[in-house]
């Protein structure tokens, strides 16, 4: 069943990726020379009724997919980390090469990669955020400040990007507000979270060739196990919090390169418009600063790192999820527009992530808590919504 579903998404990965292909081979050399992004006008034709369509849908499965990243290695012991988020961003990478075949190899802009490895850089807390917080609440908290950063320079034009209008901001103003107070509530739920799973926690590279011949609990232990827990609960949430705020920031470059594309005098002058060309330029600015981050963790570990064999697989389809997502969140922003999309699917996948959490691995616990999470999730579809009609 799980095979089927990875399969089902990979088809329609590719898919997607072929209609892409298709619609910009049509669209002719005369909307190459313009470059210029489309965006959903909310007029009642049947085309822009697609169109709106497309981006909705686009954005619903980068949610669901961006959401469910962390799924597979929720019970898998990952230790500090560092091996685990260089698996993920190699199969990200792998990912991206395959995607920038099937777009025919756009043009590569190395500035991109500069968002790739401000995403890398928040993806090394990602694991002591898990272990501390819980994926529930881990990934909401980081998916409100990525909402936050990420609304807040597409719409005042923060970074040297030009700034988004929308035709109803008011709207706009109060889904962004309600999304963000969303994730301030969910801040209110006690999370019950395992520090190291049962299964799974023999790893492959640790003190093997220690006197005791053993894998006692000094090989597993780090940081997180010797501190207390209301500590570790600061400690999870302030991670989170800068997390977010650098996912939030990943994607200002490729947003800054659009923004001066028409610019006779910049260097990015007659760069593409769309979304997707970039997203192998960040992928391998994601892959080369992960190596960079593994290779000093290995020197400082005296060629000793932690490596858990059991959490390469899961590692792998993590990495896979991310991707995929990606590419739907940069083809939703072809429809709508990053000011739209930001809210939408940040506030979409942190209300996933909690429904994993609270549902599957039972990380929400009691009536007060189950109500503390039934009213920020209203909240959040409401700012969802409100978010969605400002562009009309």
């Amino acid at each position: 069943m799980f095979r089927l579903k990875m399969s089902r998404r990979l088809w329609v990965f590719v898919a997607t990726l072929l209609m892409v292909s298709c619609r910009r081979t049509d669209q002719g050399d005369e909307q190459a020379a313009s470059e210029k992004v489309e965006t959903f006008d909310f007029t009642f034709n049947s085309t822009n009724m697609t169109h709106f369509a497309y981006g909705i849908a686009a954005n619903a499965a980068a949610a669901l997919l961006y959401g469910s990243t962390f799924v597979p290695v929720k019970r898998i012991e990952t230790g500090d980390g560092m091996f685990f988020q260089w698996v993920i961003c190699a199969a990200i990478w792998v990912v991206s090469v395959v995607g920038d075949m099937m777009l025919q190899s756009p043009k590569f802009h190395p500035f991109a990669m500069l968002g790739g490895v401000i995403w890398a850089t928040g993806n090394m807390a990602v694991v002591p955020i898990i272990k501390t917080i819980g994926l529930s609440l881990g990934i909401l908290i980081w998916g409100s400040s990525c909402l936050l950063m990420g609304w807040a320079s597409c719409r005042f034009g923060w970074f040297g990007i030009a700034a988004q209008d929308v035709s109803r901001p008011i709207l706009n103003y109060c889904g962004a507000g309600l999304c963000l107070l969303s994730g301030l509530i969910f801040l209110f739920v006690k999370t019950d979270v395992e520090l190291h799973p049962n299964s799974d926690s023999i790893p492959l590279l640790i003190d093997r060739r220690s006197n005791s011949g053993s894998y006692g609990q000094s090989s597993s232990e780090f940081w997180i196990d010797v501190i207390r827990p209301k500590t570790r609960r600061f400690i999870g949430c302030l991670l989170a919090l800068v997390s977010g705020l650098l996912f939030g920031s990943s994607f200002a470059p490729i947003l800054y390169i659009k923004s001066h594309s028409s610019c006779h005098d910049s260097m990015f002058h007659g760069a593409s418009g769309y979304d997707l060309d970039y997203v192998y330029s960040q992928c391998c600015g994601i892959f080369v600063a992960s190596t960079v981050y593994f290779t000093i963790y290995c020197a400082a570990m005296n060629n000793k790192p932690r490596v858990y064999s059991r959490a390469i697989l899961p590692g792998l389809l993590s990495g896979l999820m991310w991707a995929l997502a990606t590419y739907c969140w940069c083809l939703a922003n072809n429809y709508l527009s990053a000011v739209i999309t930001f809210p939408i699917v940040s506030a979409g996948y942190g209300l996933v992530a909690a429904l994993w959490g609270a549902l599957v691995f039972r990380e929400i616990k009691g009536t007060a808590n189950c109500f503390i999470f039934f009213l920020a999730t209203c909240v959040m579809l409401m700012g969802s919504l409100l978010t969605a009609v400002s562009k009309r």
